[in-house]
């Protein structure tokens, strides 16, 4: 593709956002260390004077980056909560989140290492833009509110949920655990959000709807 054609991929006035899709492009393949200002400038076809217009320094275009790789976490989180039947409870929606969240790392194993890259300063997720995170939040309060986790349990547990489903994807994406065949990686995976579900399985009611839960990827039967 001629430097031309390139340029006629972003309209007049949206070469900010044409940069950060090429960033979230180039972090797809590489990972957080393949974005830079010149490099996305040169996949949309603008030199690097132009797109350092917008953004001053690897840095800036590196959050925008990670903001976009946030963004698709979200969705595709989504996208298996979408799949549950009408009026799923909060015992499943936790579930989808997290197969949501480990099919995100293993389908786009760049973006989930920039959506998650480190900062010169650092913050938390309720520093920046974390819907996924929020997510997690709502789905966690629904579990205390239904009675299947105790209030005393509630505060921080988002961390602790977040860790082992955190944890179990970058195994994956890292190749600790690529010895295991997909069988054996699907059964790892459903391990770790049950810990997480029986974690916290603490309220009144927490017995009664872990009979009644059906799993995520899984059938009734097994």
């Amino acid at each position: 593709m001629t430097t031309s054609a390139k340029a006629r991929r972003y309209h007049h006035g949206d070469l900010r956002n044409a940069l950060v899709t090429a960033a979230a492009e180039l972090a797809e393949t590489g990972g957080p260390e393949a974005v830079t200002v010149r490099a996305a400038a040169r996949r949309v076809g603008v030199t690097p004077t132009a797109a350092y217009r917008h953004f001053t320094n690897h840095e800036e275009l590196l959050d925008a980056a990670q903001e976009q790789a946030q963004q698709t976490l979200f969705a595709a989180m989504g996208e298996v909560l979408a799949g549950l039947p009408p009026g799923a409870d909060a015992v499943a929606r936790l579930s989808a989140i997290g197969h949501g969240y480990i099919t995100f790392a293993q389908r786009e194993p760049g973006l989930f290492r920039t959506a998650f890259c480190s900062k010169p300063e650092p913050t938390g997720p309720g520093e920046w833009n974390a819907p996924a995170f929020q997510l997690l939040s709502t789905v966690l309060d629904e579990l205390v509110e239904i009675g299947f986790t105790d209030p005393a349990h509630r505060p921080d547990a988002e961390y602790a949920a977040w860790a082992a489903v955190h944890g179990m994807a970058s195994l994956i994406v890292d190749r600790a655990v690529g010895h295991l065949n997909s069988d054996e990686r699907a059964a790892a995976i459903a391990r770790t959000l049950d810990l997480v579900r029986f974690g916290l399985a603490t309220g009144p009611n927490a017995a009664t709807l872990l009979a009644a839960a059906t799993p995520v990827g899984r059938t009734r039967n097994g």
